[in-house]
C-alpha cells in the first residue's frame, strides 16, 4: 500500500508488478501473510544489489551534470571543539563567500555522534584510526607532542624514554573517563605506555592549560600546543619518540552518492588542511 501511494498507482498494479518480477526471476521475493509482507533471503539480496546499481546510476548522472550544478542547500556539520574553533572556523568565511547559496549549521562536540540519527551531513573527527564500517575521507594529518611547563621539568626532570613517564605526573585525554595509554614510536614500532593519570579531561585545550600551570606532562595535538610552545609556556619532551600521527577525517553517513554541497565542502577542506588524496 505504501509503495502504491508513493508511485501514485493502485495497489493491484504493484501486486502484479511484484508477481511478474518473481515469475521472471523464478524465486519468491516476498513472504505474504494476512498481516505483513517480509522479504525472503533471495529478496533481501536482490534488493541490496538493486540499490547498489541505482546508487551507481545516480552517481554517474550526477558526475555528468555536476559541471552545471550550483552548490546550494543546508549543511549540518559536527566538529571537535578545539580543532573546529582553531582550524575550521577561520576557513569558513572563504568557503561561504565561494558558495553563497550554502547554509551551515555547526555542532561543536568532542563526542562521537550518530550521523544518521542526528541528521548530520558531515562529521570531522581526529583519530589515529577509523572504526570498522566508517565511511570517511582523509583531509589531513596532525602531529602529537609530549609537552610540559618549564617549572614542572625543573622540579621533576626531563624524561629520556617513554617508560620514564611512569615516574611522572601525566595528564590524559579521555572522552569517557577511560585510562587510554600514551603511544610513542620506539625503534620504529608503536609502543603503548599505560600511565596512571593524575588528571584526565575530554578537551585538549583544558589539558594544555593544566600543563602550562605545571600539573604534569600532556600529549597534545600540534594545533593546540603551537601557541604555548611559541610563548615558551610549554617545552616538548621525548621528541625522539614522536607519537603516531592523527588522521583528520571527514566522516559521512553512508557510502551512497554525495550531495554536491557536501562534496564541495570536503574538497575545500582537503585543499586547506593538507591532502587532496582519498
Amino acid at each position: 500500500a505504501a509503495a502504491a501511494s508513493q508511485l501514485g498507482v493502485a495497489r493491484s498494479v504493484v501486486t502484479r508488478l511484484i508477481a511478474a518480477l518473481e515469475e521472471h526471476l523464478g524465486v519468491k521475493l516476498l513472504v505474504r501473510t494476512t498481516r505483513r509482507l517480509t522479504l525472503t533471503t533471495a529478496g533481501a539480496e536482490y534488493l541490496q544489489k538493486c540499490r547498489t546499481i541505482l546508487d551507481l546510476v545516480e552517481a554517474a548522472e550526477a558526475e555528468v551534470m555536476e559541471a552545471r550544478l550550483v552548490a546550494r542547500g543546508n549543511l549540518r556539520i559536527s566538529l571537535p571543539l578545539s580543532f573546529g574553533l582553531k582550524r575550521i572556523l577561520p576557513l569558513l568565511p572563504e568557503f561561504l563567500a565561494k558558495y553563497p547559496e550554502i547554509n551551515l549549521a555547526l555542532d561543536f562536540s568532542d563526542r562521537k555522534v550518530n550521523l544518521i540519527d542526528e541528521g548530520i551531513d558531515l562529521s570531522i573527527r581526529i583519530s589515529p584510526h577509523l572504526e570498522p564500517g566508517d565511511v570517511a575521507r582523509l583531509l589531513g594529518r596532525s602531529r602529537l607532542l609530549a609537552a610540559a611547563s618549564p617549572a614542572y621539568l625543573q622540579q621533576h626532570g626531563h624524561p629520556q624514554h617513554p617508560q620514564e613517564l611512569l615516574k611522572h605526573h601525566c595528564l590524559g585525554y579521555s572522552s569517557q573517563g577511560s585510562n587510554r595509554p600514551m603511544s610513542f614510536h620506539v625503534d620504529g614500532e608503536a609502543v603503548h605506555i599505560h600511565v596512571p593519570y593524575r588528571l584526565q579531561a575530554n578537551n585538549g585545550d583544558a589539558l594544555a592549560e593544566l600543563a602550562v600551570r605545571g600539573l604534569g606532562i600532556a600529549i597534545l595535538p600540534d594545533f593546540i600546543a603551537a601557541k604555548h610552545l611559541q610563548r615558551g609556556e610549554l617545552i616538548v619532551v621525548l621528541d625522539a619518540f614522536e607519537p603516531p600521527l592523527l588522521g583528520i577525517h571527514a566522516l559521512l553517513p553512508s557510502n551512497r552518492y554525495l550531495p554536491h554541497r557536501v562534496r564541495v565542502l570536503i574538497d575545500f577542506l582537503a585543499a586547506e588542511l593538507g591532502t587532496d588524496g582519498p
